[in-house]
């Protein structure tokens, strides 16, 4: 055993005496971009306030948020243009967004302290385990994935996101009526989801054609989609409720 496998096999046991949830096959490819000077002074100054970690475990949201507000949680922010946009909109919302990508964390926490934005928190971290370890079940109105890694390779289909267990994850941490929302910008992958979610018990489709919804008024139009749009590209919106 050579010293990283050691070091791997030494935390994932911890993490299972913790009790944590540590996952072996990745939905991401961790792509650590250098942080740009305000990046890193975002997370500097502003971490304190808006960051959550994963060590800290299950959170209570009514002592993370200054008001207790329906709870939106959003998996992949990127940049976090689009998550500050959707939090700056809705004051009567709380928001928490997750990523893995430090830099897009760091570009979110600096967007959200210029817009004075003070109803979002945000995660730098996987956030399979942080649904296992940190959200209370029922605790979520809204769980939104917008254009996730669609892995196009069919021998890299396991390793998308939307997936029978991650779903059923989805579902006991949203309340009874709360919603899942999916978008994705490959129609195969939203072909995937669609059947999942058909599959999947506890929820119904919002869509009155029983597959894809018209792009909400509350998803921003981000710049990828306007290109994408431009180009002929098709994005594909679904929108699931929990009824049990």
């Amino acid at each position: 055993m050579n010293d990283k496998t050691e070091r791997n096999h030494k935390t994932i046991e911890q993490a299972k005496q913790e009790g944590k949830y540590i996952r072996k096959v990745r939905s991401f490819v961790k792509r650590e971009g250098r942080l740009t000077k305000g990046q890193a002074k975002a997370l500097e100054l502003y971490w304190q306030t808006m960051g959550l970690n994963h060590v800290d475990g299950m959170i209570d949201p009514k002592t993370v948020f200054t008001k207790e507000q329906p709870l939106v949680l959003e998996i992949g922010f990127g940049m976090g243009k689009s998550l500050v946009e959707m939090a700056k909109n809705a004051p009567e919302k709380n928001f928490i967004g997750i990523e893995v990508h430090r830099p897009g964390v760091g570009a979110c926490i600096a967007l959200a302290q210029e817009q004075g934005v003070d109803n979002l928190k945000v995660y730098e971290h996987d956030a399979i385990e942080i649904l296992a370890d940190c959200i209370p079940d029922q605790s979520l109105t809204t769980v939104q994935l917008f254009f996730p890694d669609p892995w196009h390779k069919k021998k890299h289909h396991k390793r998308r996101i939307v997936r029978a267990d991650f779903v059923e994850n989805i579902r006991q941490k949203l309340i009874i009526g709360g919603v899942f929302h999916m978008a994705t910008d490959w129609q195969n992958y939203a072909e995937c989801m669609l059947d999942d979610m058909n599959s999947a018990a506890g929820f119904e489709n919002l869509s009155p054609t029983g597959d894809y919804v018209p792009r909400p008024d509350d998803r921003p139009l981000t710049k990828f989609e306007n290109r994408g749009q431009r180009l002929g590209h098709g994005v594909w919106d679904l929108q699931f409720k929990r009824i049990d």
